[in-house]
């Protein structure tokens, strides 16, 4: 049982720095999404103004 418990607790802490590093590369990825998308939007708006003035 002693052998167990101990391949447990030497498993712990990479499992913990998996989740960790994990939901870093999650929110760093959603984040970079969310500022192109944005970026996108202002572009468009920019070509819509730069278009209007044209005419």
């Amino acid at each position: 049982m002693q052998v167990f418990l101990d391949a447990l607790l030497a498993i712990l802490p990479p499992l913990g720095m998996g989740v960790l590093v994990f939901f870093l590369f999650k929110g760093i990825i959603g984040a970079d999404a969310k500022e192109r998308k944005v970026r996108a939007e202002i572009e468009a708006e920019e070509r819509a103004k730069h278009e209007s003035k044209k005419k």
